[in-house]
């Protein structure tokens, strides 16, 4: 059985420019999800697929076993879904599984992708397919102000409240034969894996990556 990880990076960032390669915590933000993905023992690749100059040096020079995917041309545009991608990352080397995640989930612990992946392992092929979740037991509402998941009018406490997960972008397992198919990495009976919500934070905004910095400094502190 081989497994497969792959990171896609872009150069370009809409939101918060230079983000995959801008330090966090003394380190390029690549080097982070890098450094985790090489210390799990069951990912026998670990891929990068990147059009970014700044981040192949980087990874050329720090991580040498790591394989570098050049991004073609017309799958570097802002409005190419992340499938398009996936589908031409998973072609370049040959696994029975693929993992992705991202360089913006800085905090992922190489022991939560571990049981992830042991978990998916153990229960494939009753599931096709695994993503990462956060539990939400809070009172939510959809824009007319029409209470989504709780009665107004009950005012249960937060922890009585059906949980509903929201997709957090940190962790996705498939095959190659699903993606084609669905043209989706998330098949038709995923697993839902919950993990914590101090490793789910997806840098996406200016305030995500000042809150990751704080998080990933705390946990250097400690050890």
């Amino acid at each position: 059985m081989k497994l497969a990880a792959l990171v896609p990076m872009r150069h370009h960032s809409q939101r918060v420019p230079g983000k995959n390669y801008r330090p966090l915590a003394g380190k390029p933000l690549y080097q982070h999800i890098l450094e985790t993905l090489i210390a799990v023992p069951e990912i026998d690749t670990v891929m990068v697929d990147t059009d970014s100059e700044p981040v192949m040096d980087g990874v050329q020079r720090l991580f040498p076993n790591v394989k570098l995917i050049q991004r073609p041309e017309h799958l570097r545009a802002d409005d190419v879904p992340m499938n398009e991608i996936l589908l031409h990352d998973t072609a370049q080397v040959q696994a029975d599984f693929y993992l992705q995640t991202h360089s913006t989930n800085p905090l992922l612990k190489a022991e939560t992708i571990s049981r992830g992946i042991q978990i998916f392992l153990n229960e494939y092929p009753k599931y096709d397919s695994l993503f990462s979740v956060t539990r939400l037991q809070t009172r939510l509402y959809w824009k007319d102000g029409s209470a989504i998941n709780h009665n107004p009018l009950e005012l249960l406490q937060t922890q009585d409240l059906p949980p509903v997960y929201e997709e957090n972008s940190c962790l996705y397992l498939f095959t190659r034969e699903n993606l084609e198919r669905k043209k989706h990495r998330i098949g038709d009976k995923p697993f839902m894996f919950e993990i914590p919500r101090l490793e789910a934070v997806d840098i996406d905004e200016e305030a995500d990556f000042q809150l990751a910095d704080l998080l990933m400094q705390a946990r250097t502190e400690k050890k």
